[in-house]
């Protein structure tokens, strides 16, 4: 039996640690983690909320690493002892999305998570793991497709973060945007992803980059993960137009999860530019756009879903970038806790006291 951090009903305030948890046994395409580090994430809060989909009862927790305890018969990719990062949303390789070269759209295994239970109680009662992962534990089975192997001397609790931060907030700038050499980047939300794509744009060039909060205690932090200057939402159209000369950035990052910070987005946006959905919002939170601006203005709006990554490519990739001192990936750790301190640390991300928790599995 192992530890859980399971959610029973959407809504709920806290977290049933449990100690009677175990996984099903990997199938032929399947392999079992045992997890040794695992993020805090607000896509876990908001599966707590309801804003993301699950099927309770739910082990949460999608960004996390660990070692290859069992591989199915048919599993080639990775073998018992290698170190892995979970991809919580592996492409299958055969569907539509992925013929057309965008893993990150695939379904096949979402879909799957909300009718395939992989962990059941010491009663028998079958669970989901979120996402059809489930890293709040000390294992879990995914499809091989969702174990990328990376070198042994990377810590755990920076490949952890491997698998969600990093690749949705610098994959935005690198994959999504592509965002140019020399070019003005505005990014709202200076959290832990927000505080990863200024990194990305930072790795891709950008000769300005604006953090955009509320809070004036993260503009610091920004500024040490390369942001150029900050502004609170009221400081905004000043900062615009000392930066821009009133026209706007070249790409704007939405990276709250609001209708209304896509609206700040836009607005922050020049002509012709592109304004970069990254956040994850809620079905019943509708942007809206008057359609002559929508047409005249020239703005293109994409959305980044997991920062158009394809994690066994980038993931290497973002491992030579902390290699070569580009990618700070520890400053983006908060606070190291412990299995038991998981509610705790879910009322801290609540209050936006953190950029990133991490915990660590003996």
């Amino acid at each position: 039996m192992a530890r859980a951090a399971v959610l029973h009903a959407v809504g709920d305030e806290e977290l049933d640690l449990r100690d009677d948890v175990s996984t099903v046994d990997p199938g032929p395409d399947q392999v079992k983690i045992k997890i040794r580090a695992t993020g805090v994430c607000h896509s876990d809060l908001s599966t707590m909320t309801g804003v993301l989909p699950a099927m309770p009862p739910t082990v949460l927790g999608h960004e996390g690493a660990g070692v290859v305890a069992e591989v199915g018969e048919h599993v080639t990719n990775v073998r018992p002892g290698d170190h892995v990062v979970v991809n919580w949303s592996p492409n299958c390789g055969t569907c539509a999305e992925c013929v057309r070269g965008e893993p990150y759209l695939c379904m096949t295994f979402i879909a799957q998570a909300f009718s395939d239970p992989r962990f059941r109680f010491g009663d028998g009662t079958p669970a989901f793991g979120m996402a059809g992962s489930g890293t709040w534990a000390d294992e879990m089975v995914v499809p091989h497709q969702g174990a990328i192997k990376i070198d042994e001397d990377v810590p755990f609790e920076y490949a952890a973060l491997l698998g969600c931060g990093i690749p949705t907030g610098v994959g935005a700038a690198i994959n999504t945007a592509q965002v140019k050499p020399g070019s003005r980047v505005a990014v709202v939300g200076a959290g832990g992803v927000g505080l990863s794509v200024i990194q990305g744009a930072k790795i891709a060039g950008a000769s300005t980059i604006l953090a955009i909060d509320p809070n004036e205690a993260k503009h610091p932090i920004a500024k040490q993960f390369g942001a150029t200057h900050t502004a609170t939402l009221e400081q905004l159209e000043e900062t615009k137009g000392l930066l821009t000369g009133g026209a706007g950035f070249d790409y704007t990052f939405e990276v709250v999860g609001k209708a209304a910070a896509i609206t700040t987005a836009w607005n922050a946006t020049r002509r012709g530019g592109d304004v970069i959905v990254v956040g994850a919002g809620a079905a019943d939170d509708n942007f809206e756009m008057n359609a002559f601006a929508l047409l005249f203005d020239g703005k293109n709006i994409k959305a980044s879903l997991y920062g158009g990554c394809d994690l066994a490519r980038d993931v290497p990739r973002f491992v030579d970038l902390w290699r070569a001192g580009r990618l700070d990936i520890d400053g983006l750790i908060s606070r190291r806790i412990r299995f038991e301190d998981l509610n705790d640390a879910v009322r801290a991300l609540k209050d936006g006291d953190v950029i990133r928790q991490v915990v660590l599995f003996d």
